[in-house]
């Protein structure tokens, strides 16, 4: 591995050296300066006559552009067909306008990029970073592939049985085990979104004639968006975008579903006989994006559990060894947002870790945290939130967010302030409103017979109900 080599050499290079710095001999460290505020770069945003919405925004000083389209059709719309959007986007690039995939491949590597795919419970994605003059050409061939696939019958199976092995993976390990539990428990088994796998059956009984339908029925020019940013020929990319878009189908509105979820308390188990760790997961609800109280949790949430140096990292990672690599995140669908924690842990300290956990959270419930850390947090979150911006993708990523909850058009310029502006109190009182332990649920994966016990022990869970599970049927 990269990082083991570099230790290594590092270690030959300090053996080498007849004496070594002490630390004395730098200067102290410089303090951090003040956050400084995120100005977004000018862009405009227009909508052709079919309803497509375009927005291009100049920025950078790389010779390149990054043409980002987004369609709001994924797992939300295939009624109980799960991965059959996986299945469909899949087979985009398989074929379009008489090129073959292999052909599509060589066409974006001739532009200096390849073409990514991703898809969601809300959308597929195409995306292609390219150089600044053939931005035109990209933006033409991403619609070839969005707007004229083929479908070729010729490339189904591969591609289905590329998805098998996919699911079949996922079913090997305990993180999506854990995943697919949690979404069930949570969201409920009826709902799109409490269902991320389908069964080896299903994905076997999708025909061509599926992927054909679930295309005309989602893909159309009211649900599209495109995104360019970078350095590009404004006029040549205006005149692409017209010839390649402006007389698509429009097709149906964006279909918009709250989820409804099922908080706790709950504990939900599944079963691995003999694992040497568990896989955990902690949810509770969360402030939805664009909520007074959801970018002040966001901060919250780094110093729980959101950052590398967070209590609960430093806790139970740098303090007891329980796990290496803990994180909490927070996920965001229309209005409706959870937060949630995970881990992997050694299956002996499984009740030990998740009793540091809560721990924490009630530590930050009982008392502010002090000022340094706190201030430490805001200037974090201000930092990464500048960085990640500071590419034309992560601008395209912030700026879809926006979009895509539909959001004020001045939201990432008010991120930092508001960031800045969140108190060691209002972090203390958001644990407080949005984490309470009488409403967790807590979803383990692991050797039952060793860690139900463990679990029955913390004071949390002694009037919970348990129960156990098979995530994938």
């Amino acid at each position: 591995m990269i990082g083991r080599r570099f230790i290594a050499l590092a270690a030959a290079a300090l053996a080498a050296t007849p004496l070594a710095a002490s630390a004395q001999d730098y200067p102290p460290q410089p303090p951090i300066g003040t956050p400084k505020p995120f100005t977004v770069p000018a862009s405009e945003t227009y909508v052709l006559p079919d309803g497509m919405q375009v927005t291009l925004i100049p920025y950078g000083l790389a010779p390149k552009a990054v043409i980002n389209f987004r369609v709001y059709a994924g797992g939300l719309n295939e009624a109980d067909d799960v991965w059959l959007s996986n299945l469909t986007a899949q087979m985009l690039r398989e074929g379009a306008r008489g090129r073959s995939g292999a052909q599509i491949a060589e066409a974006a590597a001739a532009m200096g990029g390849n073409l990514g795919l991703g898809t969601s419970t809300h959308e597929t994605t195409l995306t292609l970073n390219v150089l600044s003059e053939r931005a035109p050409d990209a933006i033409r061939l991403i619609s070839d592939v969005a707007r004229h696939p083929d479908f070729p019958a010729s490339e189904l199976e591969r591609v289905r049985q590329n998805l098998l092995r996919n699911l079949a993976v996922a079913k090997s390990q305990p993180q999506p085990a854990a995943d697919a539990a949690l979404a069930t428990a949570y969201y409920g088994a009826d709902s799109p979104y409490g269902r991320l796998f389908p069964t080896e059956a299903q994905l076997k009984g999708y025909t061509l004639a599926d992927v054909q339908r679930f295309y005309s029925q989602n893909f159309g020019a009211k649900r599209a968006r495109l995104y360019v940013a970078g350095q590009f020929d404004s006029a040549a990319v205006r005149r692409a975008i017209e010839e390649a878009y402006a007389d698509w189908q429009p097709g149906p509105e964006r279909l918009v579903q709250t989820p409804t979820v099922h908080p706790g308390p709950r504990v939900v188990l599944v079963d691995r006989p003999g694992a040497p760790q568990s896989t955990l997961r902690v949810a509770f609800p969360a402030p939805v994006a664009g909520d007074p109280g959801d970018v002040p949790f966001r901060v919250t949430n780094a110093l729980l559990g959101g950052s590398f140096t967070s209590r609960i990292t430093s806790n139970i990672r740098e303090q007891k060894g329980y796990t290496y690599s803990p994180f909490s995140a927070i996920g965001y669908n229309p209005k409706e947002a959870s937060w949630e924690f995970d881990a992997d842990v050694s299956t002996k300290v499984t009740g030990a870790a998740l009793k540091e956990v809560f721990g924490e959270i009630r530590r930050l419930q009982k008392e502010a945290p002090p000022e340094e850390e706190a201030a430490g947090m805001r200037t974090w979150m201000a930092g990464t939130f500048v960085l990640q911006n500071a590419s034309p993708i992560g601008l395209i990523g912030s700026l879809s967010e926006r979009d895509f909850h539909g959001l004020p058009a001045n939201w990432l310029e008010s991120y930092v302030p508001t960031v800045l502006a969140t108190t060691a109190a209002d972090m203390q009182r958001l644990a407080k409103e949005e984490l309470p332990l009488d409403r967790v649920t807590v979803v383990v994966v692991g050797d039952l017979k060793t860690v139900k016990p463990q679990l029955r022990a913390l004071p949390e869970l002694r009037r919970v109900k348990f129960e156990t599970v098979k995530p994938f049927g």
